[in-house]
């Protein structure tokens, strides 16, 4: 098994696209309109299926907003210059909403930029980031 994609719902398609592919760099995958439904699905990312996963944007045709709730945390990006991309980010217009610096508690160096909806992006410098091997995970889980 493995990731295909993960679905949000955005207000404003055309500038939630502009958002992933201009100030993001992702590309456009595939885009369809269903006006029977009413809705358009619209997939972004870094590459297609099967290679990567994506992001799937729904958009709605009768709702322009939506309340984020308090259920759904971020997606997450790997970036290899974390410091030059959230320069690049603020330039094309997006939102920082946490300045790139390592996390809480640890080392691993992380920042956060804001979708046109609200949706936080988290983004980790992959050169800071430390993984857990699978030994770790069960030595961690039985010791809890």
């Amino acid at each position: 098994m493995r990731i295909l994609h993960s679905m949000i719902r955005v207000g404003d398609l055309d500038r939630s696209l502009t958002f992933y592919t201009h100030v993001l760099g992702m590309s456009l995958i595939s885009r369809k309109d269903y006006p029977a439904g009413r809705f358009t699905l619209a997939f972004v990312g870094y590459g297609s299926n099967p290679e990567h996963a994506e992001i799937e944007l729904t958009h709605n045709w009768d709702q322009n907003h939506y309340d984020l709730g308090t259920g759904f945390g971020h997606i997450a990006l790997g970036v290899s210059d974390i410091y030059r991309l959230c320069d690049n980010i603020k330039a094309a217009g997006g939102k920082i909403t946490r300045e790139p610096g390592p996390m809480k508690h640890g080392t691993t160096v992380i920042a956060f930029v804001e979708d046109p909806d609200g949706y936080k992006i988290e983004l980790i410098d992959e050169s800071s980031r430390k993984r857990i091997g699978p030994e770790m995970v069960s030595e961690n889980v039985s010791a809890n």
